[in-house]
């Protein structure tokens, strides 16, 4: 599998997740069996760009390559300068993002909005690919089915892309009208491959090894790209990885090994936030890993009265040692995330 002159590791791909794909949660997916990962995205306007949010967004230290930036936005001059920017900062691999359902961004035409207006989504594709060619960088582009279910043009998009110079395109296999509701469908993405010679990368519902193979088969794409699924299970990737090469079942972790995993992950994920930020931006993942664990919930209560970094990585090391006593492997069977917000962050959205 290539983008451009990158050879990536394997076919399995984290997708791109406001306020989830940070520096620390890809490395950690990178480390566990992730061939590639796709930064949050950045916005175009540039007067947001020395904001601290976005400077977390941008930066790649220690992160290994190669390494893609996610861009947003609706207007073609701006958004090739956002790719340049985030090149000028370490960025190797530039996508657009035509995916995100979210309103806040929806509302402002971008997104999986662009996907209404064909022309100036395939300006802005030929913008950002003029620009990054004069750096040698490859651009790739995600985006929905469509934006309804009676306007689902997704193959049409991917044969103008493909003109433009897109060397990869990402299908959620939802309308942006679904939002994350209802099954994923994947007749469109196995339509998108049919469609062009680029590599085609699915994604959508992909939450165990079973159902990667399946999606491989139905779709025949190139690659998957695994999002809400690895939320406090990052090991995902190695255990469909492993299925996929050999037809059998990775163990499920050690108590022990996923205790690791999640006190190295907060004092990284503290490292780039700080204490003030870090202690509440972390609550979510803490809520993640342990969801489906005994005593987990009460644990998800007690860390959201925490606003010590310290305190709230003991509460953690503390919870894990009693479960360790217990059980030596976790649950085989692992539910998919839920939408999990502190009332803090559900404000910061709102505000950002």
């Amino acid at each position: 599998m290539h983008i451009g002159p990158y050879s990536l590791a394997n076919r399995l791909f984290v997708a791109p997740m406001a306020g989830v794909t940070d520096r620390p949660f890809r490395q950690l997916c990178k480390t566990l069996g992730a061939g590639y990962a796709v930064s949050e995205m950045v916005t175009s306007r540039k007067d947001l760009w020395d904001t601290l949010k976005t400077s977390r967004r941008a930066n790649h230290e220690g992160e290994p390559g190669p390494i893609a930036v996610q861009i947003a936005g609706t207007d073609a001059p701006m958004m090739a300068e956002a790719a340049l920017y985030n090149i000028d900062r370490g960025a190797q691999i530039i996508d657009i993002n035509m995916g995100c359902p979210a309103k806040k961004v929806c509302n402002k035409w971008a997104g999986s909005a662009l996907m209404q207006n064909e022309a100036l989504a395939v300006q802005i594709a030929a913008a950002v690919v003029a620009a990054c060619s004069t750096r040698n960088v490859p651009v790739t582009l995600k985006m929905r089915t469509g934006w309804c279910q009676q306007h689902r043009n997704a193959v049409a998009l991917a044969r103008q892309f493909e003109a433009a110079g897109i060397q990869m395109l990402t299908v959620h296999g939802r309308t942006r009208e679904q939002g994350y509701q209802g099954a994923a469908e994947y007749d469109t993405i196995a339509a998108v491959k049919a469609a062009v010679r680029v590599p085609v990368v699915a994604n959508g519902d992909i939450d165990s090894p079973e159902k990667a193979r399946t999606v491989l088969a139905a779709t025949g794409a190139d690659a998957l790209m695994v999002g809400r699924a690895a939320q406090g299970r990052p090991w995902i990737f190695r255990e469909i990885n492993h299925f996929l090469t050999t037809g059998e079942h990775l163990a499920p972790p050690l108590v022990a090994e996923v205790a690791s995993l999640l006190l190295a992950h907060l004092h990284d994920h503290y490292r780039l936030y700080g204490d003030d930020t870090g202690v509440r931006s972390a609550r979510k993942h803490i809520a993640w890993y342990v969801r489906a664990l005994p005593g987990g919930e009460a644990l998800r209560q007690h860390i959201n009265r925490i606003d010590d970094c310290a305190v709230q990585w003991q509460a953690v090391a503390d919870y894990f040692a009693d479960l360790g006593a217990h059980r030596e492997r976790l649950p085989i069977s692992v539910p998919a995330p839920q939408a999990f917000e502190t009332p803090q962050e559900r404000q910061e959205k709102l505000t950002a």
